[in-house]
């Protein structure tokens, strides 16, 4: 993998140098200029010498640069430290890559060649006026931006797949992602700084060809204020333009990263979608990304209701005779939550605790479930044991977070604001608030509901009791709300 990211660099250097340095630096040096085959053969070793000694600087800049990366790749079992370092560095490689070329251009290349080139006018080898270093240091300077940004490009290119690569190894090895503690330069500032290269440089190299041109015109300080003007107004221009198409790109980009927050909130909203490019095509993928994801969710959720009705359901079939109970405890309850004004989320939990709140009865014999006279004090305790079989039932099936609430309800619903319930001893508002209101919904049914040993008791008397027990077997406000709505519903 490293032998790959190095050949790929080598040929990004190679495209970058070939293009920047000896396409357009020499033809800038020697299309602009009129010298004889000597001045061209000298300029030519000058560029060759200078050219050496830029590729020395880098290599050994390349060779710090690269050292996290290979130590990384030639351990056989690195350490997270040790991955994250490279995985940093690599990140980091394109903007080294600036640094490693802007550095060995103006000190490898521009200053020797500068150098060599005056100590050639110096002995007549070329005829030039000194001048012309200024401009041709200009010039460098240019060059190195070319090549700096097309081989920043390039290597971003180059990086992708070292970084998935350390990922990996990561991952494999010590089961934990990697993520880069290294800012990357923002998409406003690659294109401010592209669009000022792609502006600026062609019409700057032909200023200075102009400028070397009209060298011997007496009008060249006149020309070169001229040419300072056209300068600035390119500037302007491209700072505009670079700042139009970010924007262009910036609103797409907003709009799927609000979409992706949305999506991170539980919140499953399309995106509008006016856009009609490569965007558009994002976009839309989006949103049939989010109609996919909310009809499974709605299935799911309908599956997921229809098991615990199912559940609930066969509970129920234990015993013909308190059929419906658990569906009818589950709709007063959240009956009584809604009075409350709970949250839609918490009421629907309380549903699907309300549905499952007896499941623990599954675990009692029958002989003493379905018992019709008075239970002995032993038979009473197996029927105080049912909150407690029903959490340990439920544990085995591994409730996903989002469902783990619906255990207090299952638990608590048959503990008293005095202390004096069971399963454990919990009084006021140390008992769940799941619990508190379904012990009211379920001591009201049952109050309610026909038994083969005794009749359903009317609704006034079941609610004088619950009023009579408010403050001590329950709670005394879900107490109050419970009866006016029950007795809201009589009078309707």
């Amino acid at each position: 993998m490293f032998k790959t990211f190095q050949r790929t660099l080598l040929v990004n250097y190679i495209l970058g140098s070939g293009i920047a340095v000896f396409g357009v630096g020499g033809l800038f040096i020697f299309q602009t200029l009129e010298l004889s085959s000597v001045e061209m053969t000298i300029l030519f070793s000058i560029m060759v010498i200078s050219g050496t000694m830029m590729a020395g600087l880098e290599l050994l800049m390349y060779r710090r640069h690269v050292a996290p990366i290979r130590t990384a790749c030639v351990v056989e079992f690195p350490s997270q430290a040790v991955l994250q370092q490279a995985f940093d560095q690599t990140s980091r490689f394109p903007v080294l890559t600036i640094k490693r070329i802007m550095g060995p251009h103006l000190f490898g290349l521009s200053l020797p060649a500068m150098l060599l080139s005056a100590t050639a006018i110096h002995f007549s080898w070329i005829d030039l006026p000194y001048r012309m270093i200024g401009l041709a240091a200009l010039g460098a300077v240019l060059i190195a931006l070319l090549h700096a940004l097309i081989e920043f490009f390039l290597t971003y290119r180059s990086v992708e797949p070292m970084l998935l690569h350390f990922q990996g190894k990561n991952g494999l090895l010590h089961q934990q992602p990697l993520q880069t503690t290294q800012r990357s330069l923002s998409v406003r500032t690659k294109l401010l700084v592209s669009m000022l290269v792609i502006g600026m440089l062609p019409v700057m190299l032909f200023m200075l060809a102009s400028g070397v041109q009209l060298s011997t015109v007496e009008q060249v300080d006149a020309y070169w204020g001229w040419a300072a003007l056209i300068l600035v107004v390119i500037v302007g221009v491209a700072t505009f333009s670079s700042i139009l198409l970010y924007d262009s790109i910036k609103r797409p980009l907003g709009a799927l990263t609000e979409g992706v927050a949305s999506l991170d909130a539980g919140q499953l909203r399309p995106i509008a979608n006016p856009y009609a490019d490569e965007f558009g095509q994002l976009v839309t993928g989006f949103n049939h990304m989010v109609e996919n994801v909310t009809r499974r969710e709605t299935e799911n959720e309908q599956l997921l209701n229809s098991l615990f009705v199912l559940l609930a359901a066969t509970l129920d079939a234990r015993d013909s005779y308190t059929a419906g109970h658990s569906e009818r405890v589950a709709a007063y309850s959240v009956e009584l939550a809604e009075a409350l004004q709970m949250p839609v989320h918490e009421v629907e939990l309380l549903r699907k605790s309300a549905l499952l709140h007896d499941i623990g009865k599954i675990g009692v014999r029958d002989d003493v479930l379905l018992k019709e006279g008075r239970l002995t004090d032993d038979e009473f305790a197996q029927i105080q044991e049912h909150p407690t079989i029903g959490i340990h039932i439920l544990n085995q099936i591994t409730l996903p977070d989002s469902l783990q609430p619906i255990l207090a309800g299952v638990r608590s619903h048959h503990e008293r604001i005095d202390g004096n319930g069971y399963p454990d001893r919990l009084a006021g508002d140390a008992i769940p608030l799941f619990g508190r209101i379904m012990a009211i919904a379920d001591a009201y049914d049952a109050m309610t509901s026909d038994r083969p040993y005794r009749q359903g008791m009317p609704t006034e008397k079941a609610l004088a009791i619950l009023e009579s027990g408010r403050g001590t077997q329950w709670d005394a406000n879900f107490v109050d709300v419970f009866i006016e709505l029950r007795r809201q519903t009589i009078s309707a």
